[in-house]
């Protein structure tokens, strides 16, 4: 069996690290695996939705320890080109153009929750538990820290970076990094729910409204945002599938983009 696994059902992918056994610990191998699944997942025009989840009782356990034995031996410019695969993962996740969500188990430390952090929306267990752990092995962590810095805010970023502190799901929503956190048992109705949701949008619209985010986060609001957000808005409203939108709301009836799965 795979550590890593796609499965495709309609319109949705999921992704799933298939290592219970070192609780879904990742090496260079599972990197490699998960940038070839995101790229499959980008290019597929049928995909509108990916969830990334695992298996087992821990979402993941970070860096898998043979590796980290490996790369203690390396030099620095192997630990560069080492570094270099895991940032082209995570930006590969970060950037795929569909909407992404987590589903968060049990442990998630180090490197995970870069993964985590990477995701648009993360529905978790509340009996998860979160740690970024680097700084305890005289480390930090350097490639996934763009992510959790828009995630959770410099402040945030520098308490759980410096202390290592072993933290719960409640204050991991509260910071930001996960949208909700639920039950064991309500963890997949949840998931459905949202993924529902998503699939009665527009899959254009969907994919633009992620990137508009990032597009206008920490601009200053003056003429040329105002022109530019003016201009999206024109565009999208003359597209296809804002045409095709709109007329359905007006007639009352679904749009042909309103799909489900089995």
């Amino acid at each position: 069996m795979s550590d890593v696994i796609l499965s495709i059902e309609g319109a949705l992918a999921r992704v799933t690290l298939n290592r219970p056994d070192v609780h879904n610990a990742f090496n260079e191998d599972v990197i490699n695996s998960l940038i070839d699944c995101f790229e499959r997942v980008a290019i597929d025009d049928n995909i509108r939705v990916m969830v990334l989840q695992s298996s087992g009782k821990s979402f993941s356990a970070g860096a898998d320890l043979n590796w980290m034995k490996k790369m203690a031996s390396y030099s620095e410019a192997e630990n560069m080109a080492d570094a270099q695969r895991l940032a082209l993962m995570l930006n590969k996740l970060y950037n795929l153009p569909k909407p992404t969500i987590a589903r968060v188990q049990g442990a998630a430390y180090g490197g995970a929750v870069g993964l985590i952090a990477c995701c648009d929306i993360v529905i978790a267990s509340r009996l998860s538990k979160y740690c970024l752990s680097e700084v305890k092995l005289g480390l930090i962590p350097a490639t996934i820290s763009p992510y959790l810095v828009k995630a959770i805010g410099p402040r945030n970023a520098k308490h759980l970076f410096m202390t290592a502190q072993v933290f719960s799901a409640r204050r991991a929503r509260r910071i930001g990094l996960i949208s909700e956190a639920v039950s064991e048992d309500e963890l997949d109705s949840q998931i459905e729910d949202v993924i529902s949701a998503i699939l009665k949008n527009g899959p254009y619209a969907v994919a633009q409204a992620k990137a508009l985010v990032d597009e206008v986060e920490n601009q200053e609001i003056d003429e040329k945002l105002m022109c530019l957000t003016s201009k999206h808005i024109a565009k999208i409203r003359v597209s296809e599938e804002g045409q095709e939108g709109l007329k359905a709301f007006l007639d009352k009836r679904p749009a042909n983009w309103v799909d489900s799965y089995d």
